[in-house]
């Protein structure tokens, strides 16, 4: 893999060189990061990743990742005009950023925007992959394959894009808490918080492993679970009685709608 430049070094991005030095990317990843030199320092100790100067990061990689929050992109953009060339790619993480917003400050330079999730830590990662006009083909599998070594990708047009991040960017949260829910209902029912926990996580990640591995789909699992005027089907009765589908369709409406709003705020 090629060299890799990191700009911050936050939770998406630590994720991220985590998760390649796990699968044995054993590539140059520089980090660049504004403040907290004692998590660069902790990083280049478990990670061997090299603390880095942002005109270091531009001369010495191939690819830069840029993992900075929405809010300070632009001060990045105008830190790196005319400093590049369209044999480096740049990839962004930031969420509520147009590709045009990109490719106006840098013109001709190669841009991919992804929405991976924090689940690249763990090497279970979904990234959503948005392919610039000035991406060539190598660019493209470069950009895969780094997010392909912490989980699954996928390519999609940009006008997706905040639907993506409305399912599977912020999808982990609501998953955690349904099942910190689930935990603090389980302690109610007379439950140790420890037997809660266990219960509740080891469901959580077995039924992953049924609708990924069964072939049969979710509605067609929930039906395998529940006899007729059993105890599943009084639990999923309150759910429908409270109208659940609704609840979470609401959600992600919010969360898409706040990503297009961003795009909105960061265009004026």
């Amino acid at each position: 893999m090629q060299s890799i430049g990191f700009i911050g070094a936050g939770n998406m991005g630590g994720a991220i060189i985590n998760g390649l030095r796990s699968v044995g990317v054993t590539s140059e990843i520089r980090v660049a990061n504004r403040s907290n030199h004692e998590r660069l320092q902790r990083m280049a100790e478990q990670n061997g990743i090299i603390p880095s100067t942002l005109e270091e990061i531009i001369q010495y990689s191939e690819i830069i990742l840029l993992a900075v929050k929405p809010k300070d992109v632009l001060n990045v953009l105008k830190s790196l005009q005319n400093k590049l060339n369209p044999n480096q790619l740049l990839i962004t993480v930031a969420a509520g950023i147009p590709l045009k917003s990109y490719e106006t400050v840098l013109p001709g330079i190669p841009v991919v925007r992804t929405m991976p999730n924090t689940s690249s830590a763990v090497l279970k990662g979904m990234t959503g992959l948005v392919r610039g006009t000035a991406v060539q083909e190598q660019q493209a599998k470069a950009a895969e394959e780094i997010f392909q070594a912490v989980g699954k990708t996928l390519w999609i047009t940009e006008d997706k894009i905040n639907a993506l991040t409305a399912i599977s960017g912020s999808g982990p949260a609501y998953y955690y808490l349904f099942t910190e829910t689930l935990i603090q209902a389980g302690i109610s029912a007379g439950l140790a918080e420890e037997e809660a926990l266990q219960l509740a996580k080891e469901t959580l990640l077995g039924a992953a492993q049924m609708i990924k591995e069964s072939g049969k789909s979710p509605a067609r699992l929930r039906e395998e679970v529940t006899s007729p005027k059993g105890t599943t089907l009084a639990a999923l009765n309150v759910f429908w009685e409270n109208n659940l589908q609704g609840l979470v369709t609401r959600a992600v409406k919010a969360c898409k709608d706040r990503a297009e709003e961003m795009e909105r705020e960061y265009q004026e």
